[in-house]
């Protein structure tokens, strides 16, 4: 067995463990809390039923907690943002979903139709940037688009200030990324709103002839760079620091914020909205409003190290604040058009 899949299955097998860990305390801090929550408590209610395209370690135990304090049953179906975009359009008026949950901008875009308006007192807990102009869905926390790179391999010196020169030959072999990935492909789909259809064609064509590995998504990435499989991976930043809070400081791996404005540094959302077939919007709002409270933004900036997006929640210590990033202007509501990107791939032969 290689090192990175060694590292990975490692990764995977302690997440359990932490998943656990971080409901134990998220629950004390709840404990010293004014109760309100518990004090709404509706264990009468209808189970509420959220489609999550977030992975069940990333919001289990979040998900969880509001099951304890509100005595509100939550059934989750979770699953690739893509494919359960798909399912919800598949399903129309007849799906039981209550609340779409995605990883990106891009999923939620894809379904806008089918989401309800959103109460003004969720919408102005978080950024203007970091929810629908509309008024269909909200921010939960923030994500940054990196290079990760193996520090074995490469100085910040060496490092491209742009994404656009990994299309640079000097990358063949070295590259990895992951095209089927939601996260990638709402970054493409920025890339074609930057840099327009062509000159964003010509940026995967020339990905494609430096053979990049690929993987099924970011944490395999994060991995192989550390253990010199490929030198350069495209990710989410959060990654990287699950892999340190499990390693420590000693892992060969770290992200790379790209100098230049460009689509490989755009800083991304993990969003939801409710869906206008609820029947149960009540309580879908108070899982929305749960996940943008303090307690909810703090689970994220702590456990999954992400942006919080609401005020007067820290982020992780190690993360550089979001004002310093060089990010692109891309409206994240513009996102949507996920299906044309995929065709792109398919025709740079990214995607089968």
């Amino acid at each position: 067995m290689n090192k990175s899949k060694q590292v990975f299955r490692r990764l995977e097998g302690r997440r359990i463990f932490a998943s656990f860990l971080a409901l134990a305390m998220v629950a004390v801090v709840a404990c010293g809390s004014d109760g309100s929550a518990a004090d709404n408590a509706g264990s009468d209610s209808e189970p509420l039923v959220v489609y999550s395209g977030r992975g069940e370690s990333l919001v289990g135990p979040v998900i969880k907690q509001f099951e304890e304090l509100t005595g509100i049953e939550v059934q989750v179906n979770f699953g690739s943002t893509g494919p359960l975009a798909a399912t919800l359009l598949e399903e129309g008026g007849n799906t039981p979903a209550d609340i779409f949950f995605a990883q990106d901008p891009g999923g939620l875009g894809a379904v806008i139709e089918m989401l309800d308006d959103l109460p003004v007192e969720v919408l102005d807990r978080v950024p203007e940037w970091a929810r629908s102009p509309q008024g269909k869905w909200v921010g939960i926390s923030g994500r940054a688009r990196v290079l990760v790179y193996g520090t074995d391999s490469l100085t910040e010196d060496e490092l491209p200030r742009s994404i656009e020169e990994l299309a640079d030959p000097k990358w063949k072999g070295k590259l990895g990324w992951a095209p089927s990935n939601s996260s990638f492909q709402a970054m493409i789909t920025g890339m074609r709103q930057l840099w327009g259809e062509e000159r964003t064609r010509n940026w995967l064509e020339g990905v494609m002839d430096n053979e990049p590995k690929i993987y099924p998504k970011n944490t395999p990435q994060v991995a192989a760079a550390a253990a010199g499989e490929i030198e350069i991976g495209m990710v989410n930043h959060y990654y990287l620091y699950r892999f340190l809070a499990e390693e420590g400081d000693g892992f060969k791996a770290r992200n790379w914020f790209t100098p230049e404005a460009d689509p490989g540094s755009v800083v991304l959302v993990a969003g939801a909205g409710i869906l206008q077939e609820s029947d149960n919007k009540e309580t879908a709002r108070r899982f929305l409003e749960f996940m943008l409270s303090e307690l909810g933004q703090q689970y994220f900036a702590t456990q999954t190290h992400e942006y919080p997006l609401i005020e007067g929640v820290v982020p992780d210590r190690g993360l550089p604040p979001l004002d310093s990033i060089t990010k692109p202007e891309v409206d994240l509501s513009t996102l949507g058009d996920i299906e044309n990107t995929q065709n792109l791939l398919r025709e740079v032969g990214a995607l089968s």
